[in-house]
């Protein structure tokens, strides 16, 4: 397997000072994702992402498990004009109930 060359990039923003927002997108089959990002060049860049399926399987994505055969934290900024900002202990929540 090829070394993601992201990881150190999203390691830095992840344990950076900078401020953190907590997102959230649902779609009409039942799915969601939630983002924790970290401005980054004037952007908004996912350091954590959790995935909730349809069937409410969970799958979480940070810089130590970039991606596995079913996702991955994703790669380009958040369009967060989509998203629905969200208190950090929403999110959390969620982070802790798929560890």
């Amino acid at each position: 397997m090829v070394p993601d060359l992201r990881q150190p990039l999203v390691r830095q923003l992840a344990e950076s000072d900078n401020p953190r927002r907590y997102w959230h997108m649902g779609d009409e089959d039942g799915r969601a994702w939630l983002f924790e990002s970290v401005e980054g060049d004037g952007e908004q860049w996912a350091v954590r992402q959790v995935e909730v399926g349809a069937d409410r399987g969970a799958r979480r994505y940070w810089w130590r498990h970039l991606q596995d055969e079913a996702g991955f934290l994703t790669d380009q900024p958040l369009e967060i004009w989509e998203l629905t900002e969200i208190p950090r202990e929403a999110f959390e929540a969620v982070w802790e109930a798929t560890g």
